[in-house]
């Protein structure tokens, strides 16, 4: 699919319930939950709105602040082991997964979050594209990435997602959609509990790879995407068309005796995303050992949206490292509300450069 194969080189991570992805990861895999009662906000029936907050963060940061605190330790986490970074030599890039937009984010945000980014990562980068997609974004962001890389147009790809869904006017408008999870009468059983966090890997093509001498965690091997026109907030219903062109172009290359053992989606107790997500197995049931073995963190760390992608990608490469997968081979996927769909295939197990 790509000139090189490419390789996942470092992982960060910060979320609710991990500042790294390692302790992230532990905790996912243990059922550590980062819910929590909202100190500002409250619902309408007068209780606390549930929500996942990362508890270092104080919860008057707000706007594009609260971003760049959740964006920028996982960055440096993926760069920690890049000594040079600077260097003309590196060609390094970066892709950014950020929110659609919705009530509660500054008109602003994305506009001032690149400004920021420039200046702090700047000197470094030959390259930096965002995605406001929202859930999905990350893994579009990761099929960027590949393709620059396969190009030749970077030698490395930062690729990182951030999002919050705690600010007030956010809570209130989710609970005006009737999507904001809550046991009242007036509430949502079927909601979603808010999260936000922030996930990044590097991405390096072989040669760098060899180059560098650096470990291997996971090989992508392949992305797909689509849209999905019959989208929540709409008067259709998802039959997962787009979920599955998406599916059908993350596993086209895969070996046909292959059977995807490890599953990271973005279902989060919203009946739609989980209907999607059935009428898209029943499609593809036969690249999968077990369709309904699939890892939804959102009850961990509540629904991070546009971090997604990366932060999959995280517990993916943790589980391979750690020996808990069930295989070698993990899709990771996510479904953006306007409609945006990706999904990514990726390799465990033996994936040395020298191996490929």
């Amino acid at each position: 699919m790509w000139a090189e194969p490419i390789y996942v080189v470092a992982l960060g991570a910060s979320t609710p319930v991990g500042r790294e992805a390692w302790s992230t990861a532990a905790a996912v895999r243990a059922g550590v939950s980062g819910f929590t009662e909202h100190p500002n906000v409250r619902d309408a029936d007068g209780e606390p709105v549930r929500a996942a907050i990362a508890p270092w963060l104080d919860i008057e940061l707000v706007g594009v602040e609260r971003f760049m605190a959740l964006l920028c330790p996982t960055i440096d986490q993926t760069l920690s082991n890049l000594h040079d970074i600077q260097s003309p030599s590196v060609r390094l890039a970066m892709a950014v997964a950020l929110p659609e937009q919705h009530p509660g984010l500054e008109n602003d945000l994305h506009d001032r979050l690149i400004d920021l980014l420039r200046a702090k990562y700047g000197p470094a980068l030959s390259a930096l594209a965002t995605f406001p997609k929202g859930h999905a974004a990350g893994l579009l962001a990761v099929e960027a990435a590949a393709n620059r890389l396969s190009e030749g147009r970077c030698d490395a790809c930062v690729v990182a997602g951030v999002d919050s869904y705690i600010a007030p006017q956010t809570l209130e408008w989710l609970e005006r959609c009737d999507q904001l999870h809550g046991a009242g009468p007036q509430n949502n059983a079927w909601g979603f509990v808010p999260g936000e966090g922030a996930g990044a890997l590097l991405l390096a093509r072989r040669s760098f790879v060899e180059q560098r001498q650096l470990p291997t965690m996971l090989r992508l091997v392949g992305v797909g995407t689509a849209f999905e026109p019959k989208r929540i907030k709409t008067d259709t219903v998802c039959i997962g068309e787009g979920l599955t062109q998406a599916f059908r172009g993350a596993i086209r290359t895969m070996a046909d005796d292959a059977k995807i053992t490890d599953v990271y989606c973005d279902m989060n107790g919203e009946p739609y995303r989980a209907d999607e997500y059935g009428f898209t197995c029943l499609r593809t049931k036969e690249a999968f050992a077990s369709p309904s073995d699939f890892v939804a963190p959102a009850d961990c760390w509540g629904d991070v949206a546009a971090a997604s992608g990366p932060l999959f990608a995280c517990l993916a490469a943790v589980a391979t490292a750690n020996r808990y997968a069930n295989g070698n081979w993990t899709l990771t996927w996510a479904s953006s509300e306007g409609g945006d769909r990706a999904a990514a295939l990726w390799e465990g197990g033996d994936v040395s450069a020298a191996g490929h």
